[in-house]
Protein backbone atom coordinates (compact mmCIF):
# COMPACT_ATOMS: atom_id res chain seq x y z
CA UNK A 1 0.00 0.00 0.00
CA UNK A 2 1.07 3.57 -0.58
CA UNK A 3 0.12 7.02 0.58
CA UNK A 4 -0.85 9.04 -2.47
CA UNK A 5 -0.41 12.77 -3.06
CA UNK A 6 -3.61 14.74 -2.49
CA UNK A 7 -4.31 17.41 -5.11
CA UNK A 8 -5.05 20.81 -3.56
CA UNK A 9 -7.56 23.44 -4.66
CA UNK A 10 -7.46 25.35 -7.02
CA UNK A 11 -5.45 22.77 -9.02
CA UNK A 12 -7.21 22.30 -12.40
CA UNK A 13 -7.01 18.49 -12.05
CA UNK A 14 -9.79 18.74 -9.45
CA UNK A 15 -12.15 19.83 -12.25
CA UNK A 16 -11.63 16.64 -14.28
CA UNK A 17 -14.77 14.50 -14.58
CA UNK A 18 -14.07 10.91 -13.54
CA UNK A 19 -14.84 8.03 -15.87
CA UNK A 20 -16.88 5.01 -14.79
CA UNK A 21 -14.89 1.94 -13.76
CA UNK A 22 -15.33 -0.70 -16.47
CA UNK A 23 -14.17 -3.68 -14.38
CA UNK A 24 -13.46 -3.95 -10.66
CA UNK A 25 -10.11 -5.72 -10.90
CA UNK A 26 -6.88 -5.92 -8.88
CA UNK A 27 -5.81 -2.46 -10.12
CA UNK A 28 -9.01 -0.90 -8.77
CA UNK A 29 -8.70 -2.83 -5.49
CA UNK A 30 -5.10 -1.55 -5.12
CA UNK A 31 -6.32 2.00 -5.80
CA UNK A 32 -8.98 1.53 -3.09
CA UNK A 33 -6.38 0.29 -0.57
CA UNK A 34 -4.00 3.15 -1.39
CA UNK A 35 -6.81 5.71 -1.19
CA UNK A 36 -7.94 4.31 2.18
CA UNK A 37 -4.38 4.50 3.56
CA UNK A 38 -4.10 8.07 2.24
CA UNK A 39 -7.44 9.10 3.75
CA UNK A 40 -6.63 7.64 7.18
CA UNK A 41 -3.13 9.20 7.19
CA UNK A 42 -4.42 12.66 6.18
CA UNK A 43 -6.59 12.25 8.43
CA UNK A 44 -9.97 12.47 6.73
CA UNK A 45 -13.33 10.73 6.52
CA UNK A 46 -13.70 10.57 2.74
CA UNK A 47 -11.61 10.64 -0.41
CA UNK A 48 -12.50 10.54 -4.10
CA UNK A 49 -10.08 9.21 -6.72
CA UNK A 50 -10.08 12.64 -8.40
CA UNK A 51 -8.36 14.04 -5.30
CA UNK A 52 -5.36 11.75 -5.89
CA UNK A 53 -5.27 12.47 -9.64
CA UNK A 54 -6.96 9.19 -10.61
CA UNK A 55 -9.97 10.07 -12.72
CA UNK A 56 -12.11 7.01 -12.12
CA UNK A 57 -15.38 6.82 -10.21
CA UNK A 58 -14.01 5.48 -6.92
CA UNK A 59 -14.75 6.79 -3.41
CA UNK A 60 -13.59 5.60 0.00
CA UNK A 61 -14.96 6.81 3.30
CA UNK A 62 -15.08 5.94 6.97
CA UNK A 63 -17.16 8.09 9.30
CA UNK A 64 -16.82 5.73 12.29
CA UNK A 65 -15.18 7.04 15.46
CA UNK A 66 -12.59 4.25 15.56
CA UNK A 67 -11.92 4.20 11.79
CA UNK A 68 -13.02 0.57 11.50
CA UNK A 69 -15.83 0.81 8.93
CA UNK A 70 -14.30 1.53 5.55
CA UNK A 71 -16.94 1.97 2.85
CA UNK A 72 -16.19 1.78 -0.86
CA UNK A 73 -18.37 3.25 -3.60
CA UNK A 74 -17.46 2.46 -7.22
CA UNK A 75 -19.53 4.11 -9.97
CA UNK A 76 -21.91 5.63 -7.39
CA UNK A 77 -25.14 7.28 -8.39
CA UNK A 78 -27.87 8.86 -6.33
CA UNK A 79 -31.27 7.29 -6.99
CA UNK A 80 -33.27 9.49 -4.63
CA UNK A 81 -32.75 12.61 -2.53
CA UNK A 82 -35.10 14.15 0.04
CA UNK A 83 -35.14 17.14 2.36
CA UNK A 84 -32.41 19.71 2.89
CA UNK A 85 -29.82 20.16 5.61
CA UNK A 86 -26.96 22.51 6.34
CA UNK A 87 -23.70 20.92 7.40
CA UNK A 88 -20.21 22.25 8.02
CA UNK A 89 -17.91 20.66 5.45
CA UNK A 90 -14.18 20.47 5.05
CA UNK A 91 -12.05 18.81 2.40
CA UNK A 92 -8.62 17.20 2.20
CA UNK A 93 -8.11 19.13 -1.06
CA UNK A 94 -8.93 22.43 0.69
CA UNK A 95 -7.11 21.96 4.01
CA UNK A 96 -8.05 24.16 6.93
CA UNK A 97 -11.22 25.53 5.33
CA UNK A 98 -14.61 24.69 6.84
CA UNK A 99 -17.87 26.17 5.55
CA UNK A 100 -21.61 25.51 5.81
CA UNK A 101 -23.05 23.81 2.70
CA UNK A 102 -26.71 23.03 2.01
CA UNK A 103 -27.41 19.55 0.56
CA UNK A 104 -30.19 16.95 0.51
CA UNK A 105 -30.72 15.42 3.95
CA UNK A 106 -31.48 11.84 2.91
CA UNK A 107 -30.27 9.97 -0.14
CA UNK A 108 -30.40 6.52 -1.67
CA UNK A 109 -27.19 5.65 -3.46
CA UNK A 110 -26.37 2.70 -5.70
CA UNK A 111 -22.78 1.62 -6.32
CA UNK A 112 -20.42 -1.30 -6.69
CA UNK A 113 -18.39 -2.57 -3.75
CA UNK A 114 -14.72 -3.62 -3.80
CA UNK A 115 -15.73 -7.02 -5.21
CA UNK A 116 -17.75 -5.42 -8.02
CA UNK A 117 -21.12 -6.35 -6.48
CA UNK A 118 -23.93 -3.82 -6.81
CA UNK A 119 -25.51 -2.50 -3.61
CA UNK A 120 -27.98 0.17 -2.50
CA UNK A 121 -27.65 2.26 0.63
CA UNK A 122 -30.00 4.70 2.35
CA UNK A 123 -27.99 7.45 4.01
CA UNK A 124 -28.71 10.52 6.11
CA UNK A 125 -26.79 12.98 8.26
CA UNK A 126 -23.00 12.95 7.96
CA UNK A 127 -22.96 9.84 5.73
CA UNK A 128 -25.31 11.48 3.20
CA UNK A 129 -23.22 14.67 3.24
CA UNK A 130 -19.97 12.75 2.79
CA UNK A 131 -21.29 10.66 -0.13
CA UNK A 132 -22.59 13.77 -1.92
CA UNK A 133 -19.36 15.70 -1.24
CA UNK A 134 -17.18 12.91 -2.66
CA UNK A 135 -19.51 12.35 -5.63
CA UNK A 136 -19.12 16.05 -6.44
CA UNK A 137 -15.36 15.43 -6.76
CA UNK A 138 -16.07 12.72 -9.34
CA UNK A 139 -18.05 15.32 -11.31
CA UNK A 140 -15.15 17.79 -11.15
CA UNK A 141 -16.75 19.96 -8.46
CA UNK A 142 -15.22 21.18 -5.18
CA UNK A 143 -17.42 22.08 -2.18
CA UNK A 144 -16.30 25.73 -2.24
CA UNK A 145 -18.34 26.13 -5.44
CA UNK A 146 -21.48 26.08 -3.24
CA UNK A 147 -20.28 29.28 -1.53
CA UNK A 148 -20.64 32.92 -2.53
CA UNK A 149 -18.28 34.33 -5.17
CA UNK A 150 -16.59 36.44 -2.49
CA UNK A 151 -15.90 33.42 -0.27
CA UNK A 152 -14.64 31.45 -3.28
CA UNK A 153 -12.19 34.22 -4.17
CA UNK A 154 -10.97 34.50 -0.58
CA UNK A 155 -10.44 30.74 -0.27
CA UNK A 156 -8.70 30.53 -3.65
CA UNK A 157 -6.35 33.38 -2.69
CA UNK A 158 -5.65 31.79 0.70
CA UNK A 159 -4.82 28.44 -0.91
CA UNK A 160 -2.56 30.07 -3.53
CA UNK A 161 -0.73 31.96 -0.77
CA UNK A 162 -0.20 28.71 1.19
CA UNK A 163 1.19 27.07 -1.95
CA UNK A 164 3.66 29.93 -2.49
CA UNK A 165 4.77 29.73 1.16
CA UNK A 166 5.57 26.01 0.85
CA UNK A 167 7.70 26.44 -2.25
Amino acid sequence: MAILEIVHYPDPRLYTVAKPVAVVDDNIRKLVRDMAETMYAAPGIGLAATQVDEHQQVIVMDISEDKSKLQVFINPRILQADGMQEFEEGCLSVPGIFEIVKRPEKITVEALDIEGKKFKLNADGLLAVCIQHEMDHLKGKVFVEYLSQLKQIRIKNKMKKRLRETM
